[in-house]
């Protein structure tokens, strides 16, 4: 597995969550651990408002500076290239989900040329409910980046609504896509407390990222 994972995927995929559940997981197997958000995009969630949070499970976050956080244009953190360079560190890029937020890549894109990249796929998602639509924004965001997909990744879920019947249909889904565009599926996520096995390895998170409405 290469030392540094790029994460892309539309709006709502869920990467964000699975970024930060890899990162804690890799912390705690002893390795030293970077998140870079370069996430550019008006985004529900970023990781970068749970900084706090990542540094006491012994995560490193490199985002913009305080006074442009909130500022949905494309910039990334210089820093960001000696991590990747740092041989001692594990690096986990999340990235905005459209073209916008994936053309940032081309201007780090020379130091990722031994990187991971996967793309997450929620099929409960607008736009992401057949293989076919799932194809198109791969190629489409895969353009912008100027990047290739090395792995695909199944988060589908409802949010605290997700069934194991949701999860084996965005699996069959995922398989779909990964037959037609010779990617491998790299594993299924699973959500706390639910427990699932299916064709592919299971990846098990702790959801921190729940919307106000699905506490209602």
């Amino acid at each position: 597995m290469a030392k540094n994972k790029v994460f892309i995927g539309l709006y709502g995929s869920g990467k964000t969550e699975i970024v930060m559940n890899l990162a804690i997981k890799t912390s705690d197997n002893g390795s030293r651990v970077a998140i870079a958000d370069v996430d550019v995009t008006a985004s529900y969630f970023r990781v970068r408002d749970f900084k706090e949070l990542l540094r006491e499970k012994g995560v490193h976050v490199v985002a913009p500076a305080e006074h442009v956080m909130r500022a949905d244009i494309p910039l990334i953190d210089a820093s960001v290239v000696g991590y990747l360079q740092n041989p001692d560190y594990s690096v986990l890029l999340d990235v905005g989900g459209d073209e916008k937020g994936s053309v940032v890549l081309g201007s780090i894109k020379k130091y990722l040329s031994d990187a991971d990249v996967y793309f997450v796929i929620n099929t409960k998602r607008p736009f992401c409910e057949s293989a076919d639509k799932i194809c198109r924004h791969i190629e489409r965001i895969s353009r912008a980046a100027s990047i290739f997909v090395s792995y695909l990744v199944n988060n589908t879920n409802l949010g605290v609504q997700t069934t194991l019947d949701v999860i084996k249909e965005g699996e069959r889904i995922v398989k779909e896509v990964s037959k037609i565009m010779s990617i491998p599926v790299a594993f299924n996520v699973v959500a706390e407390p639910l427990d699932y096995t299916g064709e592919f390895e299971t990846f098990k998170i702790k959801r921190f990222l729940i919307r106000k409405e699905e506490l209602v």
